[in-house]
């Protein structure tokens, strides 16, 4: 309780478009747990962080860096500590090597204004409630700039708050706009989380696109009351974001690489031998599951969709 009653000392957290996991993991450490669970997999017995799902850091260690090992803290801070960056930072050869192999491309940030802007126009007619409660998903979401264009997906620069046009940045400025009350803004913030989803295939990025969107509620909350998020209000949007944003594979609605292939030996007998015929079973992966938050209970995703 006493350190929920603090304020977050977040300025060197939150001020630059490559977060620092080692700076989270030294003020916030709770908050870094929190920002690598996978809600699917975990059970309230057991916790089980994203997988990196990717082949980009195996140089570091075969095991604890492959595709389907979890990204754990101590994986990435430490002496680990900048190895997961924003793509603009990456080098230009990590960036040929990952568009090759996941087709990972990002979206500038005057393109996704103008799909937003598109999208938007269907609900200019919407009271404040109504729009921070409409339902928004960006699919293979990357590092999140639909979501919030907190830094150019191209250059890498920061994006002013009142420039900002993600979907969930056009929900905080309606309320920024309309709400001077600070617990009714911090109520119809946790609404516009709430409602507002995404899902990615690479562990790293979607890491980064959690982390965004948390550093998007700060910003936000300085900006407007020109103070600190307390530690417990950024664990409480923290949590929604770990709910709301999420690793799936977008084709088969399951947690990437748990779909197995099992070989299964059918004995045959004909007049003059015995043999075998070898067949191969498809075992379904792990189907993802999301927050229903108006049941408070999280359902399959596909179960929606189909």
């Amino acid at each position: 309780m006493e350190n929920d009653q603090k304020q977050a000392n977040g300025n060197k957290i939150f001020d630059s478009n490559d977060i620092h996991e080692n700076v989270i993991l030294n003020k916030m450490p709770d908050i870094l747990n929190i920002l690598l669970i996978d809600r699917t997999t975990s059970t309230p017995k057991k916790i089980h962080n994203i997988i990196w799902a990717n082949k980009n850091y195996l140089k570091y260690d075969s095991k604890k860096y492959a595709m389907t090992a979890e990204i754990k803290p101590e994986l990435i801070t430490g002496f680990m500590a900048g190895i997961i960056r924003p793509r603009a930072l990456k080098t230009k050869e990590i960036k040929i090597k990952r568009t090759k192999s996941k087709a990972e491309v990002f979206t500038p940030t005057w393109i996704v204004k103008k799909q937003n802007d598109e999208v938007d126009k269907n609900f200019i007619n919407d009271d404040l409630e109504a729009y921070v409660n409409r339902t928004w998903l960006e699919i293979t979401c990357g590092e999140a700039p639909y979501m919030t264009s907190r830094y150019d997906m191209d250059t890498g620069n920061l994006v002013p708050v009142n420039k900002r046009v993600g979907f969930v940045d056009r929900k905080i400025a309606r309320i920024n706009n309309e709400i001077d009350n600070k617990s009714e803004w911090q109520r119809l913030i946790e609404e516009a989380y709430k409602s507002s989803y995404g899902f990615e295939w690479s562990g790293d990025s979607l890491l980064l696109a959690r982390e965004n969107l948390l550093c998007t509620y700060h910003d936000n909350f300085f900006a407007k009351w020109h103070e600190e998020p307390t530690l417990g209000l950024l664990k409480l949007i923290a949590k929604i974001i770990s709910y709301n944003v999420f690793q799936m594979d977008g084709l088969k609605y399951t947690i990437p690489l748990t779909e197995r292939k099992e070989r299964e030996i059918d004995p045959q007998m004909s007049l003059f031998e015995d043999y075998s015929e070898e067949k191969w079973i498809v075992k379904p992966g792990k189907r993802v599951k999301i927050m229903n938050w108006e049941k408070n209970k999280m359902e399959f995703f596909d179960q929606g969709v189909k």
